[in-house]
């Protein structure tokens, strides 16, 4: 029962911590818009920076790439110490190694789901892409800095930042599964990969179609050369 109370407490915490609205919050306050009325309606630092500017962006991609992270650590941390804490015997070291890995891989689900579905925004967001690294960072760092490695290297050769953000999380996915984790960390990181691909099913066909806005450049911009 104490294992159980603890992975609900985990989850709805991740969730909650992934659904604090970063991107439409940044809107309000700098300039009083809705952010989900203007460019791709994403809450995500992308469209963050083709509406607000640069400095704003950087500090949404930052908080929401901590909101993934927290919700990891949280799971590690207060869980275990939750599931002591209400247990009638202490748990023992065995049980804990193979029941928190669970709760981690619950959490982090929970986090991508808050930011893309943010019950503060009626169940719209972001495509949790920095959400996800925060995640990975905190679970393997070694795969999320090679995510975050592969992201800058596409980013930097196509300025595509979609493009970019579905190669890091099949990155992701590989390296999880090449190197040695836990069961529940490579069912977490192939879920929340496919989740942020998902997530990006309009970046795919406008990708397919050649009018996917490139870094500094609007849609528009670029459906009117592909009519060239």
């Amino acid at each position: 029962m104490a294992f159980w109370i603890a992975g609900a407490a985990g989850l709805v915490i991740a969730y909650l911590l992934g659904a604090i609205p970063t991107g439409y919050l940044a809107g309000k306050l700098l300039k009083g818009i809705d952010i989900r009325e203007h460019g791709s309606r994403s809450t995500g630092a992308t469209n963050v920076l083709r509406t607000l500017g640069k400095w704003p962006a950087l500090a949404v991609l930052v908080i929401d790439v901590l909101k993934g992270a927290a919700a990891i650590i949280v799971a590690r941390a207060f869980c275990p110490w939750l599931i002591t804490e209400l247990s009638p015997a202490p748990p023992t070291a065995s049980d804990l190694d193979i029941g928190v890995p669970w709760i981690v891989c619950l959490a982090g689900i929970a986090a991508l789901l808050g930011h893309g579905r943010s019950i503060w925004l009626s169940f719209t967001g972001g495509k949790s892409a920095a959400t996800g690294l925060g995640v990975l960072l905190a679970m393997s760092w070694p795969v999320g800095l090679g995510a975050a490695v592969v992201f800058g290297i596409v980013l930097a050769v196509s300025r595509i930042v979609s493009l970019s953000s579905m190669l890091a999380a099949v990155t992701a996915v590989i390296l999880v599964c090449g190197w040695p984790h836990p069961l529940p960390y490579q069912l977490l990181v192939i879920a929340g990969g496919l989740y942020v691909i998902v997530r990006h099913r309009a970046n795919i066909e406008r990708l397919l179609a050649g009018t996917e806005p490139r870094l500094g450049r609007s849609s528009l911009e670029v459906k009117a050369e592909a009519q060239v």
